[in-house]
């Protein structure tokens, strides 16, 4: 069994069983059979009876007809009672806000979006994420008192315990702020930060392109870049949270300055600013180009680059090209260094398709090790912008579906602070 989205459960061979078979009904598509629970878990039929009734009483688990039986009557699986309750999924970039509302079962039931500037400071940002989630909640006529938990992706270094995030290049003005705790404050809800490359990765591995491959990279290209490691099934963050910063590894080392001090880092030469940037260089030197048509210069983006190298402009596929040989050598050492079975190239950028994707590739095939290039695969990713933000979703089921496992009830902050309080006393 994956034991990925475990919530720390108490440490007897009965709960952590428990456990196991919540994950592997929540993470099978379909549903699954009592029988197969205890072949794949290697647990005799009572025991899987004796967790099933309970996992039944908590009232997250329900039995269902199976969908893939074709001759006589459908056996009966087991799945996740979608409608114990509501989950959020809320995901930061550097330019954008989206919230998803979903179930249990990680439907998403009301989704928004809006432009925002993460260098716009904390207070601003989370002060905006509040009133979005409102709003996003009255839409689907759910209260925030019926959420039982939220997850949230920051594109930045995250240290888990502190609920902060240290030195991140691309969020100025957020270090060692308390991201977690004012978001607690103002929900007062069950919460879960994590990088947003490692929410993609999440996303990906449990509804999308990754489904089933316990060891992948998801590489988020959007103003910055950032990667998301899954190993053996389990996010890897690193001794302090900065595991996956792959946009600071130097590309060339005299090239232009990054935002973390360094220069030539893959970020300043290969994400949307940089495709931005050198789109903008290009036209002010009176380069050939579709994108001349744009004024004033400073406002071309790397859509507006992506648009035009689709639409046959040459300046504009060379630059992508370019960017994604770039990406591919850097995706090239971490193939080398951590051998996975698949790459997932997601973020706002990656949309622009086989223009960025093809060179990516061709790097990586050049660079990497022959044993490792036979087995990696290197594709978009499914869930498209969705990628983070069903990844937080993800993250806050866990929290809602664990908690209940071992309570019985979701408890908020409040009350286990409380808790605390009085054990102390």
């Amino acid at each position: 069994m994956n034991p990925l989205s475990w919530s720390n459960p108490p440490l007897n061979v009965k709960n952590i069983n428990k456990h196991s078979v919540l994950d592997l009904i929540r993470f099978t598509p379909g549903g699954i059979s009592r029988v197969e629970i205890a072949r794949q878990l290697g647990l005799t039929r009572a025991a899987v009876t004796a967790i099933v009734n309970d996992l039944q009483a908590c009232g997250i688990i329900r039995e269902a007809e199976s969908l893939t039986s074709h001759n006589g009557r459908p056996p009966i699986v087991l799945e996740i009672n979608a409608s114990r309750g509501h989950v959020i999924g809320v995901d930061f970039g550097a330019s954008h806000l989206s919230i998803l509302v979903a179930d249990l079962g990680a439907r998403i039931v009301e989704e928004t979006e809006i432009a925002i500037e993460i260098q716009a400071g904390p207070e601003t940002c989370l002060a905006e994420a509040d009133r979005l989630l409102h709003e996003t909640l009255d839409k689907a006529n759910i209260s925030l008192e019926e959420v039982l938990a939220i997850g949230v992706g920051v594109p930045g270094p995250i240290v888990t315990e502190a609920g902060t995030v240290v030195s991140p290049p691309i969020m100025p003005g957020w270090d060692r702020y308390p991201i977690r705790d004012t978001l607690y404050k103002r929900w007062e809800t069950p919460l879960s930060l994590g990088n947003d490359a490692e929410m993609g990765a999440l996303g990906e591995w449990a509804a999308g392109a990754g489904r089933g491959e316990h060891n992948l990279a998801y590489i988020k290209v959007g103003s910055g870049i950032g990667a998301g490691l899954l190993l053996d099934g389990q996010i890897y963050r690193g001794v302090t949270g900065s595991a996956g910063e792959i946009g600071h590894l130097t590309i060339d080392e005299n090239g232009p300055l990054c935002t973390c001090g360094n220069h030539g880092c893959l970020e300043a030469v290969a994400s949307g600013h940089a495709i931005a940037r050198q789109a903008q260089e290009a036209v002010s030197k009176g380069q050939r180009t579709q994108l001349s048509a744009i004024q004033p210069v400073e406002t071309i983006s790397a859509r507006d680059v992506a648009a035009a190298a689709r639409r046959g402009d040459l300046l504009s596929q060379q630059i992508l090209n370019k960017a994604g040989s770039h990406i591919g050598i850097a995706i090239a050492g971490l193939v080398n260094l951590f051998n996975p079975g698949m790459v997932i190239i997601g973020g706002g950028v990656a949309q622009t398709g086989d223009i960025l994707l093809e060179p990516m590739r061709q790097a990586v095939q050049r660079r990497s090790l022959p044993a490792a290039t036979r087995v990696v695969r290197i594709t978009t990713a499914m869930l498209g912008r969705r990628s983070s933000s069903l990844g937080a979703i993800v993250q806050a089921s866990t929290i809602a579906l664990h908690q209940c496992a071992d309570r019985k009830e979701v408890k908020k902050p409040k009350e286990i602070r409380s808790e605390s309080l009085m054990k102390k006393a």
